[in-house]
């Protein structure tokens, strides 16, 4: 299964990612340890909402179109 995530940073900003393992991915971003560069300083990042995809492309091709969105319809998402 891959997934297309969002966190939420410590200060209040979004990330939004794509992972074929939700759990090991949430401890690379609070580690700092292949995490991303973005979430390195924004410690520590919660999980706020996921969707699961059967392949990676979806995943990614999700990815792009959250990114797209506006941070309010983010949480629009996040609220359904």
């Amino acid at each position: 299964m891959n997934y297309t995530y969002i966190v939420q940073c410590a200060d209040g900003t979004l990330y939004t990612g794509w992972t074929n393992c939700l759990e090991k991915r949430l401890k690379a971003h609070n580690s700092g340890k292949n995490g991303a560069k973005y979430t390195k300083t924004k410690r520590p990042v919660t999980l706020v909402y996921y969707e699961g995809y059967a392949t990676k492309e979806e995943a990614m091709s999700r990815e792009y179109a959250i990114k797209q969105l506006t941070r309010a319809k983010k949480f629009a998402l996040m609220e359904f």
